[in-house]
């Protein structure tokens, strides 16, 4: 019988040392470190769609809107993801390898991440304390998928195809509507 092999456990350090040098994103999970696949134009268009919009609603805040190159760390995880893209409003959320109180993420799903972005990183993502709203956005067709926290602290899930979204970050209201984040995506679904 075969032994598996020894996974190699990376130190946190040494992560956030080695994505400083590498030309390759990694994302982190307990020790350890999964290389990031590139995207292809509709996942671009569609992540630059709504960080246009969440920016030009951000200007003159404190907030700040980050795609796909600014990490999120979950701590409860032991977990540093590179979400599509990301709005911070906390002031004190100033780390700049990586940022901890995201209250908005939207992962744009492709076929070799949408497991991993509907289970893996949903159930870590729900950790974040600061985090209201998740957004799975597909890229073969116009479907948004919303999990947003009520007041209450549950999560409530909806599925919209068209519309608006409003979203509500400490002071910030940001609405936005679907046809925002698909415009110029050719729909190959």
């Amino acid at each position: 019988m075969t032994q598996p092999a020894a996974l190699l456990h990376i130190g946190l350090d040494d992560y956030l040392q080695g994505e400083l040098a590498s030309d390759i994103r990694h994302e982190y999970v307990a020790g350890q470190v999964f290389a990031m696949a590139g995207a292809g134009e509709a996942h671009n268009r569609i992540s630059l769609n709504i960080a246009f919009h969440l920016r030009a609603a951000t200007r003159g805040t404190p907030c700040g809107v980050f795609i796909s190159d600014m990490k999120v760390r979950v701590a409860a995880h032991e977990a540093f993801y590179y979400p599509d893209v990301l709005l911070t409003c906390d002031p004190h959320d100033r780390e700049s390898l990586y940022k901890t109180s995201p209250c908005l993420i939207a992962e744009v799903l492709s076929p070799s991440t949408e497991i991993i972005d509907r289970r893996e990183k949903l159930i870590a993502y729900r950790t974040l304390p600061s985090l209201r709203d998740y957004l799975l956005v597909a890229q073969d067709s116009r479907r948004v998928e919303r999990f947003r926290r009520t007041e209450a602290g549950d999560w409530r899930h909806e599925i919209l195809e068209d519309g608006d979204l409003a979203f509500t970050c400490g002071d910030l209201e940001v609405r936005m509507s679907v046809a925002d984040l698909y415009e110029d995506v050719v729909l190959e679904g």
